[in-house]
C-alpha cells in the first residue's frame, strides 16, 4: 500500500472502498454527494490527513475523518484503517438499516396488465 502526502479525493474514496470503481466516486462527487470540510468539492481536490468528508450512499449517510492517505485500492481490512467514522453517524446508519430491514416490503396490488390466466378468466366472463 503507497501512502502519499496528499491524494486526490475520488482515488481516495475509491482506495477506501467507499466505491467500486473511480468512476463511480467522480460521479458522486460531481453529484454533490460528497462534502469535504462541510464544501462540495471538485473530484481532483487534495485530501489531506485530518480532513472530514460526508458520504451520502443511498439513504445511508458516513461522516468519516481521514487518518490516512492511499493511491492504491487494498485489501478491505486495510481499506478501513484509511478512516475513522464517527460514532453518531454510524449509530444512525445502523438505526436506519434496521428500519428498512424491518419495514413492509412494497406488493405488487395487481394492477396493470393481465397474467395469462386472468386474461382466460376474463374472456369465460365475457362469454368468447
Amino acid at each position: 500500500m503507497v501512502h502519499a502526502t496528499r491524494v486526490r479525493l475520488d482515488r481516495w474514496l475509491w482506495a477506501a472502498r467507499f466505491f467500486k470503481t473511480r468512476a463511480l466516486a467522480a460521479a458522486a462527487v460531481g453529484g454533490g454527494k460528497v462534502e469535504l470540510n462541510g464544501a462540495r468539492p471538485k473530484r481532483a481536490k487534495p485530501l489531506a490527513v485530518g480532513d472530514r468528508l460526508r458520504i451520502r450512499r443511498g439513504p445511508f449517510e458516513y461522516l468519516v475523518v481521514v487518518r490516512a492517505l492511499s493511491e492504491q485500492r487494498g485489501p478491505a481490512g486495510v481499506a478501513v484503517t484509511l478512516y475513522e467514522e464517527d460514532a453518531e453517524g454510524r449509530r444512525r446508519r445502523e438505526r436506519l438499516a434496521e428500519e428498512l430491514r424491518v419495514a413492509p416490503a412494497f406488493r405488487y396490488e395487481g394492477k396493470g396488465r393481465p397474467t395469462k390466466r386472468e386474461r382466460r378468466d376474463l374472456e369465460r366472463l365475457k362469454g368468447e
